[in-house]
């Protein structure tokens, strides 16, 4: 026997007093007894290569050396793996590649090698491996920062997580990565949600859910972890309850739903619903509609059984408008019914706000030349079109203006004597003259010399004009609203004369003209909205009076259907007007150059552009409305700070008066009280 175990034990010597000596069992040549002590890591690593017949490639920075003695007899297997704990202990890992060689690295340069990626099926052990885990029912958001804490994330262990399939690859020893995976599915089973449908025969599932989710608020959900949190949802077609989540939380909220679930002891029932936006009035009118229907089916249907007497099935509803409220009396099927009415009526409509913007363009040119001449022997040319004073208008008018001298007259008196009378010199009447000339538009050069006298008129005309408007207004679904800027212009509709006819009674109508704006919204399923609009530009033309008034008026009429915050073209009128007008003497007024002496010449043109653009902007919440508050304040606000900084030399004593509104830079939060800056202007939040 001695000798047998001779024969298997091999001695190794290393440099100095330091040996190593690998013993196997005498009982099989399968079968190890490791010893080692102060031997070389790298002559550890040769050994044990030699013994299990592997190449092993051992990385240049692995140093040490190793003291460990067995006394028990190992397999190859058994071996090996006390290969991978020996490294292990001292820092290293062991890579085993798909062709069977073995490297040997440091633990922290191991992970960013080629380690095997295992399925299911490993051993434990120190072998280096990675191991793809999916995960069904928890998030490995969450998760993976657990594992990190057990996985050695400073030697050659790591653990990652992919959202989007939700897995987790873990890279480690086999054991350890073992351990872990063994954790996660623990985890991940303790994480399942089911789902279960209850269905009511009493109650209503709306309300039900509406109950217990106060109660779930009221009992410190916060402190809850949400695994064990269910989710309760009403089913009002089937009036069934669903309920998910953890099996022990699900049977909690099970047996409360059977609970409540009962049939109520009374025949009648009265219950008060508080509207939270509904109108009551418009909703009693809703449910008497309903509850008649509901009563009509039932008395056409099966017969109901004779202990059941027909005044038991009256309803009663009623509306309590101070408190907006409904009190109804019905049976219990009944007062379902009616309760789902209720509750799907009474809801948060969404609002609309329709922006308008009305842009006009308006250009007009005019040229008016004109030559007059007359003789007062007889003879004249003369013209009316365009601008032109007609001469002979303007002579009369220059003859009146004409003052006379006084005449000078002798006469007796009653004694035959002669007496001498003289008249005062009369002045002209300036009046035509003035009219006429108060009338005349441009240049005019007029000559008078030897009985004949000629008159030249010339005048060039532009007006220019661009009218931008951003009417706007906010509304609720299917209200109409408007909105007017502008000003109620009197005009005269009819008048009675008086017996005498010295007061006559007459009677006037306002007009409204300005910018007018009138839009029913209606939000249709998903974001478009069908506008009903009725849009109007209009303005008194020229100067006014009561008895002869013209407008000028252009308005749209349409149903238009546009999506949420889209701007749309509701129409547009883009025209042009030239006109020319030539007065002229026959075949005189057809010379060249010499026939503009002749002839008068008016050009006349007019460009108009004219476009209007609506926007709605469907608003289902506060915090959009709070928004768009928030922007247009600061708008406001903004010019206000502008005029106060650009205040003239004339308003420099007065500037610091000028009211602001207080800042408002939080959108989520309303500004400081509006008295305080009507108290003191100067009373601002933030100094500009």
């Amino acid at each position: 026997m001695t000798s047998k175990l001779l024969k298997k034990i091999g001695i190794f010597s290393s440099a100095g007093l330091l040996a190593c000596m690998s013993a196997v069992s005498s009982v099989s040549a399968a079968d190890y007894s490791p010893n080692f002590k102060g031997t070389d890591l790298n002559e550890f690593i040769n050994i044990v290569g030699k013994n299990l017949k592997k190449t092993i490639i051992v990385d240049p920075n692995v140093r040490g050396k190793v003291d460990v003695r067995s006394y028990d007899l190992l397999n190859e297997e058994q071996y090996f793996q006390f290969f991978l704990n020996v490294l292990e202990v001292y820092g290293y890992a062991v890579i085993e590649m798909p062709n069977g060689v073995l490297k040997v690295k440091r633990d922290k340069d191991a992970k960013t090698s080629a380690i095997p990626v295992v399925d299911d099926n490993i051993n434990s052990g120190d072998a280096m491996v990675t191991r793809v885990v999916q995960v069904y029912n928890v998030s490995v958001k969450e998760l993976s920062p657990l594992l990190r804490q057990l996985n050695d994330q400073a030697g050659g262990g790591n653990v990652v997580h992919y959202d989007p399939s939700n897995v987790i690859m873990i890279t480690g020893r086999s054991a350890v990565v073992n351990r872990l995976v063994e954790i996660i599915n623990r985890v991940d089973t303790a994480g399942n949600q089911d789902v279960e449908i209850i269905k009511l025969k009493y109650a209503s599932a709306a309300e039900l859910v509406r109950i217990i989710e106060t109660m779930m608020k009221s009992t410190g959900k916060d402190s809850t972890p949400d695994y064990l949190i269910p989710k309760i949802v009403a089913d009002e077609r089937t009036n069934s309850v669903i309920v998910s989540g953890e099996l022990k939380a699900r049977k909690r909220i099970t047996s409360l739903v059977n609970k409540l679930d009962s049939e109520l002891e009374s025949n009648g029932n009265t219950q008060v619903y508080y509207l939270k936006y509904a109108k009551a009035e418009d909703i009693v009118k809703v449910l008497k509609g309903v509850s008649a229907t509901l009563s009509a089916e039932e008395s056409g249907g099966s017969k109901k059984s004779s202990s059941r007497s027909s005044s038991s099935r009256e309803i009663s509803i009623d509306a309590h408008e101070d408190s907006n409220a409904l009190v109804i009396t019905a049976q219990p099927d009944m007062m379902r019914s009616l309760s789902d009415v209720i509750r799907k009526l009474d809801i948060r409509r969404a609002q609309v706000l329709v922006e308008a913007i009305i842009v006009e363009v308006f250009d007009s040119d005019g040229l008016n030349l004109g030559v007059q001449w007359g003789s007062e022997k007889g003879g004249m040319v003369q013209f009316n079109n365009g601008a032109v004073t007609p001469i002979g208008s303007l002579a009369a008018a220059a003859y009146q203006a004409t003052p006379r001298e006084g005449k000078t007259t002798i006469q007796l008196d009653s004694k035959g004597d002669p007496v001498t009378n003289t008249e005062p010199d009369e002045l002209g009447d300036v009046s035509a003259l003035a009219g006429l000339l108060g009338g005349l538009n441009g240049m005019a050069v007029g000559v008078v010399k030897d009985g004949w006298g000629a008159v030249l008129q010339a005048v060039s005309t532009s007006t220019n004009s661009n009218i931008l408007a951003t009417p706007s207004l906010t509304t609720m679904d299917n209200e109409e609203a408007s909105v007017i800027v502008g000003q109620e212009v009197p005009t005269i509709t009819g008048s009675t004369s008086s017996s005498n006819n010295s007061n006559p009674f007459q009677t006037v109508d306002r007009k409204e003209v300005g910018i007018k704006l009138k839009v029913t919204p209606q939000i249709n399923e998903g974001t478009a909205v069908q506008m009903v609009i009725e849009q109007e530009v209009s303005s008194v033309a020229g100067s006014s009076n009561a008895v002869d008034v013209t407008f000028n008026k252009r308005e749209i009429k349409t149903t238009v259907m546009a999506d949420d915050g889209s701007t749309i073209v509701l129409g547009g009128l883009i025209d042009e007007d030239v006109q020319k007008s030539v007065s002229k003497v026959p075949l005189l007024g057809d010379i060249p150059f010499l026939g503009e002496l002749f002839k008068s010449t008016s050009n006349t043109k007019r460009k108009r552009n004219l476009l209007v653009f609506i926007r709605p902007t469907i608003i289902r919440e506060g915090m959009l409305q709070n928004s768009i508050s928030h922007s247009k304040y600061n708008f406001m606000r903004a010019q206000q700070i502008e005029r106060k900084e650009d205040s003239g030399w004339f308003e420099v004593d007065y500037s610091d008066h000028i009211p602001v509104l207080p800042a408002w830079d939080d959108a989520t939060q309303l500004p400081d009280a509006f008295e305080k800056l009507l108290d003191d202007p100067e009373a601002t939040t933030e100094e500009e």
